[in-house]
């Protein structure tokens, strides 16, 4: 290699580990880097308007490719800070992010330089792992360390921390070694002996249950759990926030379970004599940690990729450290040789029953035609009109959590939440990045109207970097979670709940994407098939009864619940 400096240094091992698309919002700390990017005319820069939504949009992307998705922070300082609430969620999420951060020069470090914060001490708790690059000559080999990191065992964000002199030194780099020479791509087995007692376990149940989660869906192992359910003629469930662990229109999909899911999947897992629990963590949104949503009597079966979340809530029968794709083929050859018990016949036809009668139910609530518009109205035409491959992205907040498990996701991955971190704000964003990643793919976003509002300035972005995803504005004039807690547990008393929205489809045409606005329920199928034909980002501000709250976290009140 010629000698670059270190802006250029960068952008080369961005190509060498094949990065196609970076966000970033301009900045002067990094300004070595985004004039090296100028002639990378293989990288598409997408730039936003803010570090945070940015951040959001890299999450999408990562979660949509399976890639590790790059945010590109111009500034130190305030621009570093504001990549903190996109970097937490994407922990939360274990979702492959990579955040490149200008910081202060070196002779400046620890003088209360200008825009000088502590940025190594700022990311740590909130990353896989951040490093500050002291050598512009280390450039090559901590890039390929970010991104090794990055995608190894269970994923995560990272952030790399690269002060101005580094940047703008040059170096003579010799030192551009092929990323593959540090990359393992072995696929972790299970151990065999847990996976023949597991099977063996399986093969007696006489009311399985699987519980299908993250790790079969960034796997990409969707057709392994559903084989693996076939054998067992087993329903499949799946964690909070993974309904599309596996396709939902085979005839064994249940749906996600616990309180963000429907009542049919968590009476199983109320019910089941054996959960094998496939790549999820059995965490908070699926469980609360607790047994109310979970048979304590039954015999878990727990698969995961991290070592430390085996059996960290739940006792467990067997605890099975393995990727869920591979542990799932392994289950099925070892099943193969054994006798079957049979599975109560009663078991899965009740299932089926009952699912019949959940998704009749949805239909009958969607075909509502009373105004204000119900949140079910929505969800119904949105299951009559999206098509298979689309990648539906929601946020937080009472409306978008309704949606949840309403949906039809088939091909995996489909579905992009917040939910362990919830936060608001997040789903538009991430919708652009996914689009970014999958751009032959039908996009949409899920918002209420509070969190749009936080981030509808990257309507700018979709338009300039040519996004068309379509975002469903569900505007109840509200922060609609917190209403609901007020109304339920705090005697109405309502402060701070409301919140005045200008008409986001008229937005929406000034930033020059195309904008719709509903107002009555027999208009809001044709208004998203117009969105999704329009050829444009689209946003579809529809207005939802602002009666339609609920109170998801009943559980953090119970003080105030009256008798």
């Amino acid at each position: 290699m010629p000698e670059l400096t270190g802006g250029h240094a960068v952008v080369e091992a961005l190509k060498r580990e094949k990065v196609d698309t970076v966000f970033g919002l301009i900045g002067s700390a990094t300004m070595e880097i985004f004039d090296a990017l100028y002639d990378a005319k293989e990288i598409k820069y997408i730039g936003v308007r803010d570090e945070r939504t940015g951040t959001h949009m890299a999450d999408g992307y990562a979660r949509a490719s399976g890639k590790t998705g790059v945010m590109l922070a111009g500034q130190n300082g305030p621009g570093a800070t504001n990549l903190v609430t996109g970097l937490a969620q994407a922990k939360a999420a274990f979702s492959p992010v990579l955040a490149i951060a200008g910081a202060v020069s070196s002779s400046h470090l620890y003088r209360d330089a200008f825009q000088e914060v502590d940025q190594q001490a700022l990311f740590t708790p909130i990353t896989k792992k951040t490093w500050t690059i002291s050598q512009t000559a280390r450039i090559p080999e901590m890039f390929r360390e970010a991104f090794r990191v990055s995608q190894t065992g269970r994923k995560g964000p990272v952030v790399l921390n690269i002060p101005r002199d580094v940047l703008s030194n040059i170096h003579n780099f010799e030192d551009f070694t092929a990323p593959e020479h540090y990359r393992s791509k072995a696929v972790i087995a299970g151990d065999p002996a847990l996976i023949e007692r597991a099977a063996q376990l399986l093969a007696s149940a006489k009311k399985p249950l699987i519980i299908g989660g993250a790790g079969l869906k960034w796997g990409r192992a969707q057709d392994k759990g559903l084989k693996l359910a076939e054998a067992l003629n087993c329903p499949i469930a799946t964690s909070a926030g993974h309904g599309d662990a596996v396709s939902s229109s085979h005839p064994l999909y249940a749906g996600q379970v616990g309180p963000r899911g429907n009542a049919v999947a968590t009476n199983l897992a109320r019910e089941a004599d054996v959960i094998l629990a496939l790549g999820t963590r059995l965490g908070f949104n699926s469980t609360f940690y607790s047994y109310e949503n979970l048979n304590r009597n039954a015999k878990i079966i727990h698969v995961d990729i991290e070592p430390t979340a085996v059996g960290r809530y739940f006792p467990v029968e067997i605890g099975i450290v393995g990727d869920a794709g591979a542990v799932a083929e392994q289950l099925l050859s070892a099943l193969k040789g054994m006798k079957l018990q049979q599975v109560e016949a009663e078991w899965v036809e009740v299932f089926k029953a009952q699912r019949k009668a959940l998704l009749e139910e949805r239909e009958r609530l969607a075909s509502d035609r009373s105004h204000p518009i119900k949140p079910d109205v929505i969800f119904g035409a949105l299951r009559r009109v999206l098509p298979e491959d689309v990648i539906v992205t929601l946020d937080a907040g009472t409306l978008c959590l309704q949606a949840t498990d309403k949906l039809n996701f088939v091909k995996s991955p489909a579905l992009i939440t917040p939910l362990d971190f919830g936060l608001v704000g997040f789903s538009y964003a991430a919708g652009l990045g996914a689009k970014a990643a999958c751009p032959d793919r039908t996009v949409v976003s899920l918002m209420g109207d509070g969190g749009f509002g936080m981030t509808m300035s990257e309507i700018g972005t979709a338009v300039t970097a040519g996004l068309n995803t379509v975002c469903i504005v569900m505007n109840n004039g509200c922060w609609g979670a917190e209403k609901a807690y007020q109304r339920d547990f705090f005697d109405g008393r309502y402060i701070g709940a409301d919140v005045p929205n200008p008409r986001y489809d008229a937005v929406a045409e000034l930033f020059g994407a195309k904008g719709f606005r509903v107002e009555k329920a027999e208009d809001v199928e044709k208004t998203i098939i117009d969105a999704l034909e329009c050829g444009k980002p689209a946003i579809v501000d529809v207005q939802v009864d602002p009666a339609a709250l609920y109170s998801f976290r009943r559980d953090s009140f119970q003080h105030r619940a009256k008798k």
